[in-house]
């Protein structure tokens, strides 16, 4: 806890943004507009499958899972930017900085390890179906929903821990939000070995669930290669698209921000790709599982004269 920058850090101020005077109004109405989207989406589909028990499956289980992570993550920003867009000094507590990266980090990194829980769901059902139901049992979907959780949760103590004993000499951070890539922009000292330890957590998490989930769908497509009927392969296909388009997307980006030789170099390019991954995907997933989605469209129909719609 040597040197005296560090107790003189009380509040940071978040900067992202600020050379566009000119975008803030349209920035808040954009954000807000993604926001509220994002929020009544994912708590619909949520909402959705409790009430229609035939949704009720393992694969509709981790879904909920998902909406819910994308619902509190995006939380966890959002709103702090959308009052930063209105106000001039854009600060936020030294505190209320490392818990917004707490819940932030372990959320992202539990969403990555959930994808990979979703892909193993797939798999057996597609290459094991007769042994579905036995195989995801409710004490195996309940492991397999709780364990990415723990991981992301864990990996974000570390991260928070390993970040707040830097000593800071600005209390300007070059973002909208508590990231971990600007947060290590403002060390004064030599923050190498910090930023070996982010690179290797975030390499692990996003390397390992990357992993399960490849391995995983190299075993699907071979056993949708082995179906002999074109109908049978396009339905077994048709059940992996929603989740392999969501994949893509959220790795993408992720990949791109924080698995970069030189984080803290190229911090604009950071705060695009940060745009993406916490305001828009949170957005798109209810769309993406639900728009090629029968089952979620048949649910929606059958709630529609209950509604007192027809």
């Amino acid at each position: 806890m040597a040197g005296s920058n560090l107790t003189e850090v009380t509040l940071f101020i978040l900067s992202g943004f600020k050379d566009h005077p000119e975008l803030q109004i349209s920035l808040f109405f954009v954000f807000l507009f993604i926001y509220l989207f994002t929020v009544l989406g994912n708590l619909g589909l949520i909402m959705l499958i409790r009430i229609d028990s035939r949704l009720h499956t393992p694969m509709y289980f981790f879904l909920s899972n998902l909406a819910f992570i994308d619902i509190v993550y995006s939380s966890t920003v959002t709103p702090k930017a959308l009052i930063n867009f209105q106000s001039k000094q854009k600060s936020i507590s030294f505190l209320g900085c490392f818990v917004q990266m707490y819940f932030f980090v372990g959320l992202v990194c539990s969403e990555c390890f959930l994808l990979g829980s979703m892909a193993y769901d797939r798999y057996v059902a597609i290459c094991n179906p007769l042994l579905y139901a036995v195989v995801m049992s409710q004490k195996v979907c309940n492991w397999l929903g709780a364990m990415p959780y723990a991981i992301g949760f864990t990996n974000s103590l570390v991260s928070v821990c390993v970040i707040s004993s830097l000593t800071f000499c600005d209390s300007s951070i070059n973002h909208f939000f508590c990231d971990t890539t600007a947060l290590l922009a403002l060390s004064c000292a030599d923050a190498l070995r910090t930023e070996l330890v982010i690179f290797i957590l975030a390499g692990f998490t996003l390397l390992s669930s990357l992993l399960i989930i490849t391995v995983t769908y190299l075993a699907i497509i071979s056993a949708i290669l082995r179906i002999q009927s074109t109908a049978g392969r396009k339905k077994a296909f048709s059940t992996c698209a929603s989740h392999l388009a969501g994949v893509t997307i959220f790795y993408g980006s992720l990949i791109f921000t924080y698995l970069q030789p030189d984080n803290t170099s190229s911090l604009t390019q950071t705060q695009v790709a940060s745009v993406f991954y916490t305001i828009v995907i949170p957005m798109l997933n209810p769309l993406i599982y639900s728009l090629r989605n029968k089952d979620v469209k048949n649910a929606l129909l059958r709630l529609r004269p209950s509604k007192g719609l027809r």
